[in-house]
């Protein structure tokens, strides 16, 4: 098969998800176009340069439905025979974004892709879309389905994590996101969102709280306790499921979970010829992606069984991995990874994570990717594994190669 190469990764700065966020304005639509510009001018992608524009979001419905990648394509600069996929894997939708263009691009099907994703959380909320599993009864109540919030409680009751073992993780993740803008580690791929006149809107992470301490987060009330102990309450029928468990330990709040925001991503990928025709340096190669279905009550799970397939698939081993990235959707799922794979905190999410700078849906995907490559070239290390979990009880995973 042919490689894929990772030839650029950028980003938006990621903007409060609310009426007061700095990309309130900003439509998916136009977030998306700029991005893609952005890709199109930094590696001079003139005519008909890619086979295709792969893009994730979310919640499809209202100014994010359709097949918004084509409207993105349509709206920016880039050639309008280039065509546009919208693809949606929850959370995980701007990660399949990139493993879909590298398959293809490992089978033959085109020489370059640029593939990401987009989720304005301020403008098209959450669930606002619908989903079977959350709001058809047959299928609810046959697969015991609780809110995400209170399956990553389930993951701290099952595997034994303390509300200080959560908060210790998010007070960490607030310090290295911040010690990572300081020092500029995002640099290369942060792109400044601009208005019509070209002034910047945006030109960093605005979600962060770099004050945050054990004390401040200590007078949080848990978000999903009422949720879940209210009869007839969500803890119910996770007992159901789970019986060996006597009750569900409620440790997560919004300090200790990952932040509603605003954001997009893109990376361009190709193969080797693409590269040599437009003067580019690959950067990374793709050496192997994987995603899995997983219990869909705990849900949030899928890192762990994901990244044992694509190890194995790729006749790794987890010590073949230098640095993780791995979605800090909440608290308990970054630490179930660490215990699973007995894998140092020193390695995973170095930069910090969505807890400090937050979770734009279909974005993150691509996001923690690029954030992968910047640090393997910052730190000069060798390959890296990115994964997330997923709504309804998924898992994906990539791993790169710094070339």
């Amino acid at each position: 098969m042919t490689d894929a190469y990772i030839y650029d990764a950028l980003r938006s700065p990621r903007g409060k998800g609310r009426k007061d966020g700095s990309l309130h304005e900003v439509t998916s639509l136009r977030l998306s176009a700029q991005i893609l510009n952005a890709v199109k001018d930094r590696n001079g992608l003139d005519g008909h340069a890619v086979e295709d524009v792969i893009w994730g979001n979310v919640t499809q419905v209202g100014e994010q439905g359709g097949c918004l990648a084509r409207s993105a394509v349509l709206a920016s600069d880039l050639d309008e025979r280039i065509p546009g996929l919208s693809i949606n894997r929850f959370c995980a939708s701007g990660m399949e974004a990139v493993n879909l263009a590298a398959n293809q691009v490992r089978g033959g099907a085109g020489r370059a892709y640029i593939a990401g994703g987009v989720e304005m959380m301020g403008r098209v909320a959450m669930g606002s879309d619908g989903a079977a599993i959350a709001v058809d009864p047959s299928l609810a109540m046959e697969s015991y389905f609780v809110p995400q919030g209170i399956s990553a409680d389930i993951i701290a009751t099952e595997y034994g994590f303390s509300r200080d073992d959560a908060d210790a993780l998010a007070v960490e993740s607030q310090k290295r996101a911040a010690a990572a803008w300081q020092d500029k580690r995002f640099d290369k791929s942060v792109v400044a969102v601009r208005d019509v006149n070209g002034l910047p809107i945006l030109e960093a992470d605005e979600y962060m709280r770099p004050g945050t301490d054990m004390q401040s987060l200590g007078g949080l009330k848990p978000a999903f306790k009422d949720m879940g102990e209210t009869m007839p309450g969500f803890d119910a029928v996770a007992l159901m499921k789970y019986p060996h468990l006597e009750r569900i330990n409620h440790i997560h709040h919004a300090g200790n979970s990952s932040g509603i925001v605003d954001g997009a991503a893109a990376v361009l990928i190709g193969n080797k010829e693409f590269g040599e025709a437009h003067g580019l340096k690959p950067r990374a190669r793709i050496r192997a992606t994987a995603k899995i279905g997983t219990d869909p009550t705990i849900m949030l799970t899928g890192p762990v069984p994901v990244t044992e397939k694509i190890l194995a698939d790729s006749g790794m081993s987890i010590s073949d991995i230098d640095l993780f990235e791995v979605n800090e959707a909440f608290a308990s799922v970054v630490l179930r990874f660490m215990q699973a794979f007995d894998v140092d905190h020193d390695k995973v999410n170095v930069n910090g994570g969505a807890i400090a700078m937050g979770h734009p849906l279909g974005a993150t995907g691509a996001i923690i990717i690029g954030t992968l490559l910047d640090e393997l070239e910052r730190s000069g290390k060798g390959v890296g594994l990115a994964t997330l979990c997923i709504a309804s009880g998924m898992g994906a995973a990539t791993i790169i190669e710094r070339l």
